[in-house]
């Protein structure tokens, strides 16, 4: 160049993958919430490699910090990669488009260019280069949209005066042959070696025998030697021949403030495919003039070496010319599938920015749940869980969608009723995947067998092959939902959950009220002493039976107020929301809505009742708790019960319950009074084998007794309940329970106590209260 002019920067570029904005959006879902501190970012950027193309500084999935580390993201990259040369940044995200727009952005560039100043002045850039094109982004993230709202900064120290430049070349003309040749061998080697590879600063000294070496800058006092040629070395990203690039800037400053050098010759360095090409690089020399305006405004002449006084700064990037931000859609470019799965966890995660911090987001997508019916609760249920985010549903049902179906069924549309109706097990899995491509969803076409049900011989096998299958299905799924639409339906599915522990919700409609119920956990399930909750069926005294024959229309048909189902099938996901992230899960008690002891206050989604029954009719919803019954036809199971005291008077034919079976005396018990009841005696039930029962010495009687009691009242202590019997029989067990329902009365003791029912005696002694019989 010919005459002195001012040195033109070219300004960097930026350039950002879409799997940054992927891996911001997942942290800023699951970890960052509303929280808008600023974030370390890395940047990486080369040499130019291009003779029409500049390298830019972008950013990849790997520039952010990982979800579960809060430290910068430099210490996760990799060193050493001659591609991507690190370069610290810092992110400030805001929570809304007008935060972002209001951002004080010459403070924020002016904060960023003072790191750098202080790093110039305390000697950190000397030691790590990288820091000198320290960068700053402003973002705005629409995650609704996929919509990227950023403005990039490249902080730089303004020379006042400006630099000017003396000579600009390309570095072939600068060197000699020999020189050149030593050059690209020594700078290949720097670049070759990965301790050296991605450090964007160096030195390049040239002996009088044009043998080249290059140094890290901390080195420059030993390049001072006569004779030397030493130039200041830069990763040049810009590819035009006429102007340095950015990182220059700041290189100018710290040599000034460092070395107080009034005159650098530097080398712009640049490749081509992986070496250097001393045809695409510059060298040049720079004149800089201590800001004497400056030195006399602080009156210590030091100028810029005084740390106190910060340059003014300049560097947000240009957006087509203009200084504006930009935006980018990545809507349209992502798969729809994944993009779906994108929009549907959206919801759960706001959940728990501020809402629900504690949601366990893993345990409702890995959960796998169960669906018997496919009809209006089901399918109401079905979108329900896949709002909570569970991705794999099971529906069981053998029925066909009907005309009647679609305006109640909200699954099924007038194209599933045609020809006859395609299933509704079907029908429900295709329209799932419609509404959420990405939701793992199995339909299964069979009828349930029911008690009541009598089984032809010749279909006995098919049923036994259904028995079994839905055995197996209820073994592989977490959850079971019951939502069939009759009474003895819900008895083989309750059984085997109660066999198998399994989270267990009942739904169950009227013409205007509904019951929905969390079963308690199996009989074999714990330990624990505390009584279980009840099942469905605890509070039947009489065993499932054909509630189907002899229906009217309108008694066939669910006739329900259209608004019940949904209220009901909401609260049935709820109630496994509740289970899922209760600490004692499906042993937890039943709760009540505004008791003291409901803690509420403890759980952060509130009670978790057993029973919730509701009326619309009064629109009105009450919680209920009802325990286990030891004579349920679903869920009882062997008890041998623990030996305990019964306090009260007691005569001939009295009925009362030990471990829920009733118990009848059918003798006179010995020592009778004159008005033909017993004295007041304890009674220690000692043994279960024999047919005496103890009468220990009490303060009301002298002596031990012994009463006896027949066989077949005894014996009904120590046969087995319904789980046990499945447990030991299988599905001989269950073929019997379903061709004779009366047999799960006997079983349970329900045929006895319905027979002594209407000779049920207590005589109530009035003068003690402490007086108790267990009933």
């Amino acid at each position: 160049m010919a005459s002195e002019s001012i040195v033109v920067f070219a300004q960097f570029q930026s350039a950002v993958d879409e799997g940054f904005w992927h891996r911001f959006s997942s942290l800023k879902l699951n970890k960052l919430g509303i929280d808008d501190s600023p974030i370390p970012v890395t940047g990486f950027y080369a040499p130019c490699s291009h003779p029409q193309v500049s390298n830019h500084l972008t950013l990849l999935a790997e520039s952010l910090p990982s979800e579960s580390n809060e430290q910068s993201s430099t210490a996760a990259t990799s060193g050493g990669n001659r591609n991507r040369c690190p370069v610290p940044g810092i992110l400030y995200n805001t929570n809304t488009i007008e935060s972002f727009h209001a951002l004080d952005k010459k403070s924020l560039l002016k904060a960023e260019a003072k790191k750098i100043w202080d790093d110039i002045h305390t000697g950190k850039a000397v030691e790590d280069s990288a820091v000198l094109s320290r960068f700053l982004l402003i973002s705005f993230a629409d995650l609704k949209k996929w919509t990227f709202h950023y403005w990039f900064a490249f902080p730089a120290l303004v020379l006042d005066p400006p630099a000017t430049l003396v000579d600009l070349r390309r570095a072939s003309q600068y060197f000699s042959l020999e020189e050149a040749k030593s050059v690209s061998a020594v700078c290949n080697e720097w670049r070759k070696s990965s301790l050296t590879a991605d450090v964007p600063f160096f030195l390049v000294c040239i002996d009088p025998n044009s043998l080249a070496t290059v140094k890290h800058i901390k080195d420059w006092e030993t390049c001072q030697s006569d004779g030397n040629k030493l130039l200041f070395g830069f990763y040049d990203p810009c590819h035009l021949p006429n102007n340095p690039g950015w990182p220059l800037r700041n290189f100018l400053a710290l040599i000034s403030v460092r070395w107080n050098l009034k005159s650098v010759r530097f080398l712009c360095y640049r490749e081509n495919r992986g070496f250097a090409d001393l045809e695409l690089s510059l060298v040049g020399e720079a004149l800089i003039t201590v800001p004497q305006g400056r030195a006399a405004k602080t009156g210590n002449g030091l100028g810029w070496r005084d740390h106190q006084c910060l340059p003014n700064a300049v560097g947000w990037e240009q957006n087509k010319g203009r200084q504006v931000s930009r935006c980018i859609c990545l809507a349209k470019s992502m798969d729809p599938t994944r993009l779906a799965v994108s929009a549907a966890d959206l919801n759960l995660k706001l959940m728990r920015w501020r809402a629900l911090p504690s949601l366990n987001l893993n345990a409702l997508s890995s959960m796998k749940c169960l669906l018997l019916g496919a009809g209006t609760l089901g399918c109401q249920v079905a979108r329900m869980l896949m709002a909570w985010g569970v991705r794999k549903i099971t529906l069981v049902d053998n029925g066909r969608v009907a005309m009647s179906n679609p305006l109640r069924q909200s699954l099924y549309t007038l194209d599933d009723c045609l020809n006859g109706g395609e299933y509704k097990a079907t029908a429900a899995v295709k329209s799932l995947g419609r509404i959420f491509p990405a939701v793992d969803a199995e339909g299964v076409v069979m009828a349930i067998p029911m008690p009541g049900h009598p089984v032809p011989s010749q279909e006995e096998d098919n049923v036994l092959e259904d028995c079994r299958r839905l055995h197996d299905l209820v073994d592989s799924h977490d959850a079971v939902f019951l939502l069939t639409d009759t009474r003895e339906s819900r008895w083989l599915p309750t059984l085997l959950c109660a066999n198998t522990n399994k989270i267990t919700i009942t739904a169950a409609l009227g013409f205007d009220s509904f019951l929905v119920m969390r079963h308690g956990a199996g009989p074999f399930s714990s330990n624990d002493e505390r009584q279980r909750l009840g099942c469905y069926f605890c509070n039947d005294v009489v065993a499932p039976i054909d509630s189907t024959a002899n229906r009217t229309l309108d008694q066939q048909c669910t006739v329900t107020r259209p608004g019940l189902a949904p209220i009901a099938s909401a609260l049935a996901v709820e109630l496994l929301v509740g289970i899922l992230h209760h600490p004692q899960g499906i042993f937890a008690d039943g709760e009540l809505a505004n008791s003291s002891n409901s803690g509420s206050s403890e759980q952060p989604l509130g009670v978790l009742p057993h029973q919730i029954r509701g009326s619309l009719s009064q629109f009105s919803q009450m919680t209920l708790v009802g325990h286990s019954s030891n004579s349920c036809t679903a869920c009882s199971s062997t008890n041998h019960a623990k030996p305990r005291y019964l306090h009260s008077r007691i005569s001939k034919g009295m009925v009362f319950s030990l471990g829920g079976v009733p118990i009848e005396w059918i003798t006179n018990p010995v020592g009778i009074s004159k008005d033909g009841k017993m004295e007041r005696a304890r009674f220690e039930v000692n043994t279960m084998t024999k047919s005496t029962l103890e009468i220990p010495k009490d303060s009301h009687s002298s002596d031990k007794r012994k009463t006896s009691w027949s066989l077949h009242k005894l014996e009904k202590l120590i046969h087995s309940k319904v789980v046990s019997e499945y447990r030991e029989r299988g599905m001989e067990f269950t073929i019997q329970a379903i061709n004779h329902p009366t047999y799960l009365e006997d079983l349970t003791g329900l045929t006895e106590l319905m027979k002594s029912a209407s000779s049920f005696k207590l005589d109530w002694d009035d003068d003690d209260d402490d007086d108790c019989i267990e009933i």
